[in-house]
């Protein structure tokens, strides 16, 4: 198997190698890996991918100096190339939690270590963290666009098997019900599910008959488990629904069937089909057999169908999930924020891509609303052990200012919020330090973090925008590093 820890591009180790040979290697650094807005005009992104991230910093350093060899051929890199075979990742690593829901600029996982340690890190960690929020945060759309059930299948259209098998779990985590991909129902212990395809149908000869020995064959041979039947191979309402329920009713399956029956549409009008496949199942008394659908669906197309008054009691979804479709590329960034103590930005042209100086640390305040129960109010980055910071960890009264116009404010009394941390210790001195959570745990954290947002917060067109900040401490850091600059740009001279 590859290591994965060694995806990666080479400039990461060209860096490195300077580090190492002026003698920088040792320098403690802090990495922030965040994003800066989220895809399709989402209010937040839901994180998926930081178990892998903790199993691939394990894996750094176990490597033969041929490996490096490869890709850093020549004398003058055979001492750095046996340094890098022995290199460990040693220092601490604080992440977010998979299933968390995240904002702009938050720091998702912050990396502090001996600077070329956490310099190679970027890579790799953006790989996995790009990919599985990317299809954590479609997953969560498309899910938050129906109160039924969704399934993710959509292995054939994934960017290859990692990224099926991997995508698989971070759309559970973000909603999805159930997903076809064994290897992912294997490896987190969560099962899998799957119907037929058209070619088992037509594996009985193009015939209406042989719709029906399809059927029929297929119920025998699956009796006693959940039964999914294919009806639109020839004709969904002239023949395929009525063979289903004839296959049904000849094999003593009825609305008594335990297991639970239904049929699936995969083509067509499907608000329409789906509303006729209803009424006839319905005449015939087969009233608790569901109807499940696919075909190129999404969270538009789902909301549509719902709102045509469409008979669908479950979602199939394929590639606009496994592949994000609509935006397959997340921005995770990995951006230095200190190096020895002295906090440091990137600053650029685009506003956008300026960020926070400093090792920092995120708070979700959150308060007791009598007829809402817990709700979240407002998330604040802070540096570690500033003002801010200390009045929140003793709970004391607290004003928290918008970034882009201070004089927007709110106060928070003592004993009137409480407080969670956003980004917890992972990894202590190179290993690992948590426990490990289930695929069903995250999913029902993932869940039940998303339930402490207002309605309006959680609606996929024109959410309402949750109220993120900084500290002052943190707010006047950045400040003072970018006016010190802009002076010493002003005053440069060749």
């Amino acid at each position: 198997m590859l290591n994965h820890a060694y995806c990666s591009d080479k400039y990461q180790y060209t860096m490195g190698k300077s580090f190492y040979d002026s003698g920088m290697k040792d320098k403690k650094a802090v990495f922030n890996l965040f994003y800066r807005k989220a895809p399709e005009n989402n209010n937040w992104a839901v994180v998926s991918g930081t178990d892998e991230v903790i199993e691939m910093i394990e894996n750094l350093g176990n490597m033969d100096p041929a490996f490096f060899e490869k890709f850093l051929p020549g004398e003058e890199y055979a001492e750095f190339r046996g340094y890098l075979s022995a290199m460990k990742f040693t220092g601490t690593v604080y992440a977010m939690r998979e299933g968390e829901i995240a904002f702009p600029n938050q720091p998702i996982v912050i990396i502090e270590g001996p600077l070329i340690e956490a310099q190679v890190l970027e890579t790799p960690m953006l790989c996995i963290m790009n990919h599985q929020m990317a299809v954590a945060t479609k997953a969560s759309r498309v899910c938050r666009s129906t109160n039924r059930p969704v399934s993710e299948f959509g292995s054939r259209r994934a960017h290859g098997p990692w990224a099926a098998t991997y995508g698989a779990k971070a759309a559970v985590i973000a909603g999805c019900a159930s997903t076809s991909n064994i290897l992912a129902g294997v490896m987190f212990d969560y099962g899998s599910t799957g119907t037929m395809a058209h070619s088992f149908v037509t594996a009985f000869g193009s015939s209406v008959a042989g719709e029906f020995k399809a059927f029929d064959t297929y119920i025998k041979t699956h009796k006693g488990e959940g039964i999914i039947l294919l009806i639109d191979t020839y004709d969904t309402l002239k023949c395929g629904v009525l063979n289903a329920i004839k296959a049904y009713k000849e094999n003593g399956i009825d609305d008594s069937y335990g297991p639970g029956y239904g049929v699936r549409l995969d083509s067509g009008d499907l608000a329409y089909l789906s509303i006729e496949c209803r009424r006839i199942l319905d005449e015939h008394g087969l009233t608790k057999c569901k109807i499940f659908a696919t075909n190129s669906l999404d969270e538009y197309l789902i909301t549509d169908l719902e709102r045509q008054g469409a008979c669908i009691d479950s979602y199939g979804v394929g590639d606009a999930i496994a592949t994000s479709k609509a935006a397959p590329c997340f921005g995770n960034v990995y951006k230095l924020v200190e190096i020895d103590g002295e906090p440091v930005l990137k600053r650029s042209e685009d506003k956008i891509k300026l960020i926070n100086p400093g090792f920092q640390i995120t708070y979700r305040i959150m308060i007791n609303d009598p007829s809402k129960g817990e709700i979240f109010k407002v998330d604040v980055t802070c540096l570690r052990g500033d003002e801010l910071s200390r009045k929140i960890e003793a709970g004391e009264t607290f004003t928290v200012c918008d970034e882009y116009d201070r004089y927007k404010t709110k106060t928070f009394e003592a004993g009137e919020y409480t407080v969670l941390n956003m980004q917890h210790k992972v990894i202590e001195n190179g290993k690992r330090c948590v426990p490990h959570h289930t695929l069903m745990e995250k999913k029902e954290y993932y869940n039940r973090t998303l339930m402490h947002f207002s309605p309006s917060e959680r609606r996929l067109i024109n959410p309402h925008y949750y109220k993120v900040d900084i500290s002052d401490d943190l707010y006047n850091l950045k400040m003072s590093i970018i006016n010190k600059l802009v002076t010493e740009i002003r005053n440069f001279r060749f």
